[in-house]
């Protein structure tokens, strides 16, 4: 086996591969009528949101608490719908006088990732900015940050980014039986993934950091009222801070300020804007994978698909899945190339200390790695933008063994050096 410096030394993440991005179109296949409502959702999804919707070019909604003003500032790269771009707009979106002492407590930097903050004392989102200080400030309306300062200090501060929606509607698509069918022990790997369910009904949840959301509907609802404070027909109410509701001078406009437009008359603008965003993820094409690129020729990238899964890095990051029945033929029984299980593993020292329905503290969602080619920022906090180094933080670089991943990255370890840089060469084919 290798010494730790050896590993470190002996391959290098290729980077994000250049060139036109491999997704952010429409899924093929789709009808003419399908179509309009993904375009439709593609213009709400990348529509920017103020407090009264009087800015130009704005829609109102924004507020009183918030991360971002936009789905696709999140969203953004490698095209709209993908994870957090190189230049972190959360920058610019709120005063200096909110912005600068983020920056000073490195919550959020210039070149990223876009974040959002959880307390670990209490597992919630608490949003980085209010609408003080702003052009569209309502009169009488007086709220501030949280201490973000003294949860820094206490060690109660995690974060998150964006997942990347593309492919969601295949994924959304395969059946609970299937899903159920990858949780299985492999005592010889020390793994054993469950799923995580809907507490009401028991049915899979897939989507989010730690499986917690069960349909595009609800992950786009949640997402629109907790990132933008735009309260909608799923969540209806404005959510204030520490459980206490913002006062009402803030909280100017009626909810749900997003709901169904009943009085248009072309189909796809009836939906809201949250079902509207639930239509675009759906009929986001998957990433499209490359033979080759660059310097990385096709052998390279076939080798390191072998010894992908010889290391048992495929035990979890389960290369494809088949999607069941739907009304829309173009995400029924397909293959969803997506590289994951699904399910929620123990990742020992990589957790955050959140538990989101029957996914523990430690636990994450397999995060499937289509697009992985593509991504500049890794792990559920964007902690690093090497593909190596978020490799290795599976398991603490070797002295996590609570870590589902451990023996595999053993078994990575272990390969020479040439089969570990295939192995890197052809994560960033996908």
């Amino acid at each position: 086996m290798l010494s730790l410096a050896g590993f470190l030394t002996a391959q290098t993440d290729p980077g994000p591969r250049s060139g036109a991005p491999g997704a952010g179109a429409a899924i093929p296949g789709l009808t003419v009528k399908e179509g309009k409502f993904f375009h439709s959702g593609q213009a709400q999804f990348t529509e920017v949101q103020s407090v009264r919707g009087t800015i130009a070019g704005t829609d109102e909604g924004l507020g009183p608490r918030f991360n971002l003003n936009s789905c696709s500032g999140c969203h953004a790269f490698p095209a709209i719908g993908g994870s957090s771009p190189a230049s972190n707009p959360q920058v610019t979106v709120a005063p200096s006088s909110q912005v600068n002492p983020l920056l000073l407590l490195n919550i959020i930097s210039a070149t990223g990732p876009v974040r959002e903050v959880r307390f670990k004392s209490d597992g919630g989102v608490h949003d980085l900015f209010t609408i003080m200080g702003r052009s569209d400030t309502p009169s009488g309306c007086n709220i501030s940050q949280p201490d973000f300062a003294g949860h820094v200090a206490s060690n109660d501060v995690i974060f998150r980014i964006p997942t990347p929606a593309f492919g969601a509607g295949l994924i959304e698509t395969i059946p609970d039986a299937t899903i159920a069918a990858n949780a299985v022990s492999y005592p010889s790997l020390a793994i054993q993934g469950h799923v995580n369910r809907n507490g009401n009904d028991g049915t899979i949840t897939r989507f989010g950091w730690k499986a917690q959301n069960k349909s595009l509907v609800i992950f786009a609802g949640e997402a629109y009222n907790v990132e933008q404070g735009v309260t909608n027909e799923l969540f209806p109410d404005e959510r204030g801070e520490g459980g206490v509701q913002d006062p009402a001078a803030c909280r100017v406009v009626p909810s749900a300020q997003d709901h169904t437009n009943y009085e248009q008359t072309q189909p796809q603008s009836i939906p809201s804007d949250s079902v509207s965003f639930a239509n675009f993820m759906r009929f986001l094409a998957p990433p499209a994978p490359v033979s080759s690129y660059g310097n990385v020729t096709a052998a390279s990238i076939n080798n390191g698909r072998t010894q992908f899964g010889n290391a048992g890095c495929a035990v979890c990051h389960t290369p494809s899945m088949q999607t069941g029945n739907h009304s829309t033929l173009a995400l029924a029984n397909k293959p969803a190339n997506l590289y994951s299980d699904l399910l929620v593993h123990n990742m020992g020292l990589l957790g955050d200390g959140i538990s989101q329905g029957s996914a523990g503290p430690n636990d994450f969602r397999t995060a499937p790695l289509w697009g992985v080619g593509q991504r500049l920022f890794f792990l559920h906090d964007g902690r690093t933008s090497d593909l190596l180094e978020a490799i290795k933080a599976h398991d603490a670089d070797g002295a996590d063994t609570a870590s589902e991943a451990h023996i595999v990255l053993n078994n990575f370890r272990a390969l020479s050096a040439s089969d570990r840089q295939d192995i890197l060469n052809f994560l960033r084919s996908l």
